[in-house]
């Protein structure tokens, strides 16, 4: 390439190592060149600090220094020789990795490959040597990638070739001769292939957290058909039972069906939100699933184990199982919007409680006891259905979920969605208290029953003293005693009502409820009140028909 004009021929401007022009020129105490990666890599793999060129051994590894002259003599060689080349050039695209021999001359190359041991990335032209050379095939070659500098022991500036097990790092070889040195530690190569057979396990697991959620989508979708349905079903039924009623009736209607399709917009709202919260999770496991099988396919083994801790283990999720979109139930809307009208309506009213009972049992759940919630002095029935109060106390084992010393128990299963509804028949008792409560709430020493406690309850005292426990509470005139009380919860909606199951009354509605964890029907029978507070609060089984 040098003209008959220049005074240096191209053979000066070659390392006799790589037999490329120069990159980043050191000279040598016994006065001979080499690029810096090529003379270190000899270094590092010998016994013996020795010149390639003239075998002259040095005591100590020279302190090695780029000749800054030399070096700009090499670089306008290697400008002149690439742009006179003959071999096609392709571009670096935008994100593409570049040649780092050809940048030195401000040339934007694609990369063909990247070397692990120069620590360079070479276009086809500067790659070359590396297919030629004896000592330079010995080198490991990857597909291009960026940031080789990354891959060296910043301790040691040796490569990261080893992977650590103990402490789950990449290291070098002399990390493992030193403070590694009684660490189980094996070559990134090995490492790598054991994480491949991990990623194709985690592809599988992303791959069912994937089928799960379409799932649960499909399920919302046609949870909020049968929404639309129900919907369209209460607001033919308001036709038809205000058809009948005066002026004043027909005008709380339009109020009625406006809070019904109110509802129904909340309704879909929350499906929206559900299912894109279910779409980001899908898209979000969808890209660690591509990413892992990219990884699973490279022969990158570092990269592969510096970034597959952040891909394998699942991105932050919903308890997908435990969520629910049931169809909207207008509990009480046409009831309480008809509640002021003549007496000469009641018979329509009687007729929409009992429709209003049957919607909610039908979200009736099967409700037993937990003795290991349940205060020494309650007794319990062998099915669960029954708590009673005696005079002595049970010896039962002391565990954090007991209630001492106030006399309350527990049924097992709890709720984190939906609505549900139980009743409890309280008879002729003096003495009681119903409700639900938080799965957190305090169960040693006094309790103050009250919505900011957790707690969401009524209660009976001295057999006609009923108040509802909100905040504040609320005294309750009841024209009937209830002996049958039903209690209906929606998670959702935020809302604990509850009724007298023989009239269908309304007793009490707890609204704006903040329900942030599992909650438990809740049950207490009182004290024994000389006699006359003995009889059990029974659980009983609904009947939707009766």
């Amino acid at each position: 390439m040098a003209s008959s004009g220049n005074m240096l021929s191209e053979k000066q401007f070659l390392c006799t190592i790589c037999q490329q022009v120069f990159n980043d020129p050191v000279t040598i105490p016994c006065g001979h060149n080499f690029c810096q990666a090529c003379i270190q890599s000899v270094w590092d793999s010998g016994d013996v600090c020795q010149c390639p060129t003239c075998n002259k051994s040095f005591s100590s590894l020279p302190e090695l220094s780029i000749n800054t002259a030399f070096k700009e003599l090499a670089d306008m060689f290697r400008h002149v020789t690439v742009c006179t080349s003959a071999l096609p050039l392709s571009a670096a695209q935008p994100g593409e990795v570049v040649c780092d021999v050809c940048a030195t001359t401000s040339l934007q190359v694609k990369a063909r490959k990247s070397c692990l041991v120069c620590l360079t990335s070479y276009c086809d032209a500067h790659l070359e040597p590396h297919q030629r050379v004896s000592t330079l095939k010995l080198h490991k070659l990857i597909e291009p990638v960026k940031n080789l500098q990354e891959r060296m022991c910043k301790k040691h500036e040796r490569l990261l070739e080893m992977f650590c097990r103990d402490e789950q790092r990449c290291v070098c070889r002399f990390c493992t001769e030193t403070e590694h040195k009684d660490h189980q530690a094996v070559t990134v190569e090995v490492e790598s292939g054991e994480r491949k057979v991990q990623i194709r396990k985690t592809e599988a697991d992303f791959q069912q957290m994937i089928q799960e959620r379409l799932k649960k989508i499909e399920e919302i979708k046609s949870c909020l058909k049968l929404s639309t349905v129900s919907a369209e079903r209460e607001k033919r039924e308001s036709d038809r039972l205000c058809a009948s009623l005066t002026r004043s009736i027909k005008e709380r209607q339009s109020e009625v069906i406006t809070e019904i399709e109110e509802k129904q917009k909340a309704a879909e709202r929350r499906a929206e939100e559900l299912i894109g919260e279910l779409q980001q999770e899908i898209t979000e496991l969808r890209r660690r699933n591509t990413e892992l099988e990219e990884l699973r396919n490279t022969d990158d083994h570092l990269n592969l184990l510096q970034r597959l801790p952040s891909l394998t283990s699942p991105p932050p999720t919903r308890m997908w199982t435990e969520i629910g979109v049931h169809p909207e139930l207008c509990v009480g809307n046409v009831r309480r919007a008809l509640s002021k009208v003549d007496n000469t309506l009641k018979n329509e009213l009687e007729n929409l409680k009992k429709e209003e009972m049957k919607m909610m049992q039908k979200y009736a759940v099967d409700v037993v006891l937990d003795a290991d919630t349940a205060h020494p002095n309650i007794i319990l029935s062998a099915d669960g259905k029954q708590a009673g109060r005696s005079e002595l106390l049970h010896v039962v084992p002391d565990n954090p979920q007991r209630f001492d010393p106030v006399i309350c128990v527990l049924a097992k299963k709890s709720f984190l969605s939906g609505r549900f509804y139980f009743q409890v028949a309280v008879g002729t008792k003096t003495f009681w208290d119903l409700g639900v409560v938080k799965e957190s709430i305090n169960r040693k020493g006094m309790i103050t029953s009250k919505p900011e406690n957790g707690y969401w309850t009524v209660r009976l005292r001295n057999g006609d003293e009923y108040r509802a426990l909100d905040s504040p509470s609320v005294v309750l005139s009841l024209k009937e005693k209830p002996q049958m009380v039903g209690v209906f919860v929606d998670y959702e909606e935020g809302t604990v009502s509850f009724f007298n199951v023989d009239n269908g009354s309304h007793i009490y509605r707890f609204t704006g409820c903040l329900f942030s964890e599992r909650i438990f029907p809740f049950f207490s029978p009182g004290v024994c009140d000389e006699g006359k507070n003995a009889a059990p609060l029974i659980i009983t089984a609904v009947n939707p028909e009766t």
